[in-house]
């Protein structure tokens, strides 16, 4: 059954990384904490308080105190990555993406295409409808490839092949009809007051009429399926 079924997620080799990073961090800060603040007090006349607090402490303590204050922020920004990332199941009979508690599959059968874009991994049907669209850490994408096309899904590289068909959505333009502009200005609310889950629930009902949509440069992109393909 192993053999049929590969897990995509973070490296443990990466977290461990990212959790030393952090300590090496708060060690090296122990060392040059107290140099900052000296230089922040000659400069502004005043130094942030727990800077201060840090810069006086004895080096004897400062360095375990410190290093281990690193360490936590390394769990932490390591934590936040694995749950931002979750990991993606692919079998031969789907694809299926655990993420901050939720799980989502697609059956092979409905697949007509597999490819990222940037920091999304998307997948798409015979007929360029976007069945699924993630947030993807780069880092995943060679592993992301071979577990795609050691099940012989169609892997279509490291690029929207319906790039040229995105135009950038303009609020009220007569390009699209007025329950499209509702769902776009939804999600555009949604993304600004970073409600994610609302985000996401627009994003289905734009798929459910046909409307594919990314995040570029701050502004939402568009691909009405089957035009300009």
């Amino acid at each position: 059954m192993a053999e049929n079924t590969v897990n995509v997620s973070i490296p443990r080799r990466w977290i461990v990384g990212m959790h030393a990073a952090g300590a090496l961090l708060g060690f090296g800060a122990a060392f040059v904490i107290g140099p900052l603040v000296t230089w922040l007090l000659g400069l502004a006349g005043d130094a942030p308080g727990p800077l201060r607090l840090a810069a006086g402490l004895p080096l004897v303590w400062a360095i375990p105190v410190l290093t281990l204050a690193g360490l936590g922020v390394g769990f932490w920004f390591a934590k936040e990555w694995q749950k931002e990332n979750g990991t993606i199941t692919t079998t031969p009979e789907g694809v299926t993406v655990h993420r901050a508690g939720s799980n989502r599959y697609v059956a092979r059968e409905r697949i007509g295409g597999v490819f990222t874009d940037g920091r999304d991994l998307i997948v798409t049907d015979s007929a360029t409808n976007e069945l699924l669209r993630v947030n993807t850490d780069k880092v995943l994408v060679d592993r992301l490839r071979d577990a795609f096309e050691r099940f012989d899904y169609p892997w279509q590289g490291t690029r929207d092949p319906h790039d040229h068909a995105f135009a950038t959505w303009v609020d009220g333009s007569g390009l699209l009809d007025a329950r499209t502009h509702d769902l776009l200005r939804a999600r555009q609310r949604a993304l600004a007051d970073k409600r994610p889950g609302a985000a996401e629930d627009a994003r289905d009902e734009l798929r459910n009429l046909g409307i594919a949509v990314r995040d570029r440069h701050g502004a939402q992109q568009y691909r009405v399926i089957g035009r300009g393909e």
